[in-house]
């Protein structure tokens, strides 16, 4: 690894489990210092001890859903490391159980909440911090969804939002080229986490039936984040999809 690849920084939101955890983890290995982001603490201290980075991991407990709560982090960034270099907004939440005629205002807005306003705040704290830093720029990768091409039943809420989060990655990433901010997507299709252990005991499918389905192991994700991350600034992977190869998504199943 060169001082260059040493020096960068990263901030992983959703850092404890699942997709942020692999992401972290694979930046980690690759040399990145990483600013480890989520509501518990625990977890986040859990994947700096596994890394092995020792001072190259630093946990920030964050909630996304407040504005306030992730200006905090960004400055706690800079103030640890001087710069960031890379977002990946990737925390997240599922749907309310049950169907939606029966969710409450609260429960949709929660999902809201995380899933598309916490995107929102962490991309606009990020334009902040890396237009204004000394050499300018950086990247952003947003987690989307499969969901926003082929969603599945009873998904609505975070179906919605991951439509959002598509629209927020094409405009940040218009907005983003005269600061040098280069603005992707990744879109993870039954990734081996607590949120899609569910796939391997059966799912609803389209057709009302209830389905067994593939699943690939999440370092696969954590690999394709590396990969966007490690691009030079001058390319950008706009959107990026990794999916286990036999699920049900392309075709009819």
């Amino acid at each position: 690894m060169n001082a260059e690849k040493k020096s960068r920084i990263a901030i992983v939101t959703g850092a404890g489990s699942g997709i942020g955890r692999s992401a972290a983890l694979a930046l980690l290995g690759d040399g990145w210092s990483v600013v480890l982001a989520g509501r518990r603490l625990e977890p986040l201290e859990q994947v700096a001890d596994e890394s092995g980075a020792g001072a190259r991991a630093f946990a920030v407990p964050t909630d996304v859903a407040n504005p306030e709560s992730v200006q905090a982090l960004f400055a706690a960034a800079v103030e640890r490391f001087g710069r960031v270099d890379l977002l990946f907004n990737n925390a997240g939440v599922g749907n309310p159980p049950g169907p939606f005629e029966q969710w409450t205002p609260e429960q949709w807005r929660g999902v809201v909440d995380i899933n598309l306003n916490g995107m929102f705040y962490c991309i606009q704290q990020a334009f902040r911090t890396m237009q204004a830093q000394t050499p300018r720029g950086g990247r952003i990768i947003n987690n989307g969804s499969i969901s926003a091409t082929a969603p599945r039943p009873n998904s609505i809420a975070y179906t919605a939002t991951k439509h959002a989060v598509e629209g927020l990655t094409k405009t940040a990433s218009l907005d983003g080229r005269k600061h040098d901010i280069a603005v992707g997507q990744i879109d993870v299709g039954n990734a081996m986490t607590e949120l899609a252990a569910r796939m391997t005991k059966g799912v609803p499918q389209a057709n009302g039936e209830i389905a067994i389905e593939p699943v690939m192991d999440v370092s696969i994700v954590g690999q394709s984040v590396l990969y966007m991350a490690n691009l030079p600034l001058e390319a950008n992977v706009l959107f990026h999809t990794v999916m286990a190869t036999k699920m049900p998504f392309v075709g009819r199943g």
